[in-house]
């Protein structure tokens, strides 16, 4: 009787309970990785800078907060990023040129970086430098490739 009632049971088992659900992977990006890209981002540009904070200071990790002017706001539904800049710009560049390189770079470098969507890449351009303030800046070791006499001068590893 008991061998009857084994042959039973292995009729009524269901197979769906041994299927085991998808495995689900999670990636959390913290807004400092953002900054950082768009901070690396922005140091291939020229004719502009970040509106405040050093510059150096923040490539180099030796600030304790955020990066003032760059904003990260993300959508985990969708899996996308909103970014907003604040920067400063040289007298006499091309403004809508210059938000149109911003804003590709930044998309792109994020896009390729992190695999999220940038739904939006805000440039507000908050000031106008001249060349003798973009001068006085560069002196201090706050925006480097700011200037015109320093916008074809070639970067090296070398001391």
């Amino acid at each position: 009787m008991n061998d009857l009632k084994l042959k039973v049971d292995k009729k009524k088992v269901d197979t769906k309970e041994f299927e085991f659900p998808e495995t689900v992977f999670i990636r959390d990006i913290e807004d400092k990785v953002f900054q950082s890209i768009v901070l690396q981002c922005l140091a291939q540009i020229k004719g502009i800078n970040l509106t405040e904070g050093n510059f150096i200071d923040h490539l180099l990790g030796r600030s304790s907060e955020g990066v003032k002017g760059i904003y990260a706001e993300q959508d985990d539904k969708n899996q996308s990023v909103n970014i907003k800049v604040e920067v400063n710009i040289l007298y006499g560049v091309n403004i809508p040129e210059k938000a149109e390189e911003i804003q590709t770079k930044i998309a792109d470098e994020i896009t390729h970086l992190t695999g999220l969507h940038v739904s939006s890449v805000h440039v507000v351009f908050k000031n106008v430098i001249s060349e003798e303030q973009a001068n006085k800046l560069n002196q201090q070791g706050t925006t480097p490739q700011l200037t015109e006499s320093n916008l074809s001068e070639e970067y090296s590893d070398e001391f």
